[in-house]
């Protein structure tokens, strides 16, 4: 029989930096440049055969909604779900499905949007693999400590200074889950915890002292999706990589400037939409002005000029236009 490669998604933070959006979904299914964050997580497996693929989602607080998102937009995906009702931590999340912790692993966050080639793993290395980008300002992150050969030797989470600039962007390989778990039973039974909680550095770091021999790789591009200004950003970055549509939307009486995505099920009328707008689906856009914003799936804007903006699913937003009888040298500022 092939061998399999598990998929561990751990998401049942309650995403309290994107409220109130997180408040009626979960945070892998808010938005961005034209489907949920999920949906860019799943995309980055592109290279990997489905059927190689057994996914492993770790969920809480609306896990009903991702249960549903994956029906309706990836059937052919073999889907486990764990619920995690406590927030102790990455560790525990993994305790919790350690039943599902069997040969090979990949395990990435949920909010961990990078551009890398999968394909490699179809071949199930021997090695573990840490993903890694160098980084300005190491102390907001967990970092990796190399050997004089280039190999892991342990990781430090949200160091004090700044002697170790590769970033663990959230995505690891392991060649037998069993170790994993091992790892982390042995981390929870021993309560190793950093800062109050279940760290998954802390359970890595048990491993390398066993002999675990982990690479890591490199990614250039990595995305974050966990705030406003954040989710922004990886709006305005998607567009400009691919997700961008504005040849392919015939909208007469508006004026596009690219990049920008409108879903076909969407309805937008006498605007200026764009630069760095995602629209979609079932949104009504009348008499609008879009700069920098996300509208999520049926959202309603008219009679407004909007920048640097995230509209819920379903929200409206109308604004009312101004008649004006001024006089000469006035100065106005609505």
């Amino acid at each position: 029989m092939e061998k399999k490669l598990t998929v561990v998604i751990p998401m049942a933070g309650l995403g309290t930096r994107l409220r109130p959006h997180t408040w009626s979904k979960p945070k892998p299914l808010v938005s961005v440049a034209g489907k949920a964050v999920l949906g860019h997580v799943l995309d980055m497996f592109s290279d990997l055969p489905p059927e190689q693929l057994e996914l492993v989602f770790i969920v809480g607080y609306l896990g009903e909604q991702v249960t549903a998102y994956l029906q309706e937009n990836h059937p052919h995906l073999k889907a486990s779900f764990v619920e995690q009702t406590e927030r102790k931590g990455q560790s525990h999340a993994l305790y919790l499905a350690q039943e599902h912790l069997a040969g090979p692993i990949l395990m990435i966050f949920v909010d961990t949007i990078m551009e890398t080639d999968f394909g490699f793993l179809q071949n199930l290395p021997e090695e573990a693999v840490a993903w890694v980008k160098p980084v300005e300002d190491p102390r907001r992150f967990g970092v990796v400590v190399p050997d004089e050969n280039g190999y892991v030797q342990r990781l430090i989470e949200k160091p004090d200074d700044d002697r170790y600039n590769l970033a663990v962007v959230g995505c690891y390989y392991f060649p037998e889950g069993r170790d994993l778990a091992a790892a982390v039973n042995e981390q929870i039974a021993n309560d190793i915890q950093t800062k109050g909680e279940y760290y998954l550095a802390d359970a890595i770091n048990i491993m390398l002292q066993k002999g675990l021999k982990m690479r890591t790789v490199e990614v250039g591009t990595w995305l974050d999706a966990g705030t406003p200004d954040a989710l922004l950003a990886t709006n305005r970055y998607l567009l400009e990589s691919g997700r961008d549509n504005s040849t392919e939307s015939l909208h007469p009486g508006i004026t596009l400037i690219p990049p920008v995505y409108i879903h076909p099920e969407a309805e937008v009328e006498f605007s200026v939409i764009g630069p760095y707008v995602s629209i979609g689906k079932d949104c009504r856009v009348s008499r609008a002005v879009l700069h920098d914003v996300v509208l999520d799936d049926g959202a309603q804007v008219s009679d407004i000029v909007l920048r640097d903006s995230l509209i819920g699913r379903h929200a409206q937003v109308q604004g009312r236009p101004h008649r004006l009888n001024i006089g000469d040298h006035t100065q106005i500022t609505l």
